[in-house]
């Protein structure tokens, strides 16, 4: 009564085999087509392993074990059933009763356990060879299982929120040690993300991008409003005082050039010494000038200046004709190929700059996501409003994933069984579970024995 397999060791059987083989199978000794959906489906379903083979070796030793149980009990009970003919006395119907309900139960489970994974003595009795047979429903009906019991939004939110997952993350986080680590995981994962990307194709996306952004956004308002309160603050007078520095400095050291330039000017007909006298005149009034503006804060000039910033502030924001010109003129400057190369070429040097903070481990970007990693870690494991709102963003999410990707998923359990092998899937499983199977075998056989003693005895017992 033992179901092992005798695989075909001898190179003859082999040929014979691929010559012939039984009706319906295939040269390898599959199922018509078993051994097609194998090629096409290559997976660790349809491969037996090294340990798959040992647990069927396993698997073998118990049913010759079991089978040894069902032929004591029928040997016992033909020698009982001898005894009792040849007058031994009592003992023998009891021992036959114990023995024949032993048999009937090892023949019982034997049927049962064999139907689960091929038709017993190769019958094709009807609901057996329930796992090559089912198995496609069985795949259905596990990701129907896993979809109800294990991918529903109330069993999310249900054990995140036992397992309290920000108070545990936020004790973690708050270990200095463990801070860096994640600090070091971070730096990692950001120097191979920019070195990933090509520079030229990040270059062009940023310059698109600020070039787009910049064309869309009217400046004017934005400049007009912030020049105003430059103005009222009083922000523009040191841009006058270095202005009125380097402008007298500049006429200090250039005096001849001032009065060439004077003198240049003069028309021909006039004396030398007169358009001397001219430039000289003109370049110290113009000194003064500037030495006085520079020395005097209260100077009208100055005066000047701030009321035309305070004016040129107000057309900014409210005169047509100032807006147009300088969208016209921001539109020109963004459109030269000089202002186009510098945005583009500012992505290459925030890269680097970037890529040598994260490889120092003292750079200024490291020191602070270490600080900001225990800052939060330590505010996340004390503020229990602080861990209701993360556990309610990641059951959130959570519950997001399940409810929308819960088809996808189950459908990957559904596909996945259906891709096996029926017969090497029925195999698999039964060097896995079918050593264990065995012992209902055996207790079968024990507890029939168990069994039919007592109906016997009760029987006796009652009729006597």
């Amino acid at each position: 009564m033992d179901d092992t397999r005798v695989e075909p060791v001898d190179q003859g059987q082999s040929t014979n085999r691929q010559k012939g083989g039984r009706k319906g199978e295939g040269p390898d000794g599959d199922p018509v087509g078993a051994g097609a959906a194998r090629r096409r489906n290559p997976g660790p379903m349809n491969e037996i392993s090294e340990s798959d083979e040992v647990k069927r070796r396993g698997v073998r030793r118990m049913k010759l074990f079991a089978t040894g149980l069902l032929a004591l009990a029928t040997v016992v009970f033909a020698f009982a059933r001898w005894r009792e003919a040849s007058g031994a006395g009592a003992w023998a119907g009891y021992v036959a009763a114990a023995a024949e309900a032993g048999m009937v139960g090892a023949l019982a489970d034997w049927f049962a356990v064999t139907a689960l994974f091929r038709h017993p003595m190769g019958l094709p009795i009807p609901h057996t060879a329930i796992i090559p047979t089912k198995k496609d429903s069985f795949g259905r009906s596990l990701g129907d299982f896993v979809g109800e019991n294990f991918l529903s939004e109330d069993v999310i939110r249900g054990r995140l929120r036992a397992v309290g997952i920000a108070s545990r993350l936020g004790g973690w986080l708050s270990d200095p040690k463990h801070a860096e680590r994640v600090t070091q995981e971070l730096a990692a994962a950001l120097r191979g993300a920019l070195t990933v990307l090509r520079d030229s194709d990040v270059q062009a996306i940023v310059g698109e991008a600020v070039t787009r952004r910049a064309n869309a956004q009217v400046v004017a308002p934005p400049i007009g409003r912030m020049l105003d309160r430059v103005v009222a603050a009083g922000g523009h007078h040191r841009v006058v005082d270095l202005v009125c520095v380097r402008a007298h400095d500049w006429l200090v050291e250039h005096q001849d050039s001032v009065m060439e330039a004077v003198t240049g000017g003069a028309p021909g007909w006039t004396p030398r010494f007169v358009d001397r006298r001219v430039g000289e005149r003109v370049y110290k009034e113009l000194l003064r000038f500037v030495t006085e503006m520079r020395d005097w804060p209260q100077h009208p000039a100055r005066g000047a200046v701030d009321r035309f910033l305070a004016d040129f502030a107000t057309e900014l924001r409210s005169d047509p004709d100032t807006m147009a010109r300088v969208e016209r003129l921001k539109g020109d400057v963004l459109a030269r190929p000089e202002v186009q190369e510098l945005i583009e070429s500012a992505w290459g040097a925030v890269r680097e700059m970037v890529v040598a903070a994260a490889e120092d481990p003292d750079s200024e970007l490291r020191r602070r996501a270490r600080a900001a990693l225990l800052s939060f870690g330590e505010r996340m494991a004390a503020d229990p409003r602080l861990q209701s709102k993360v556990d309610g963003w990641l059951e959130g999410a959570a519950a997001y994933v399940v409810t929308t990707y819960r088809d996808e998923i189950t459908a990957l359990i559904t596909d996945t069984v259906a891709s096996w092998d029926a017969e090497q899937t029925s195999r698999k499983i039964e060097a896995n579970v079918g050593r264990d199977l065995q012992f209902i075998r055996i207790n079968g056989t024990v507890v029939g024995s168990l069994a039919g003693l007592v109906i016997y005895t009760v029987s006796r017992a009652v009729g006597g």
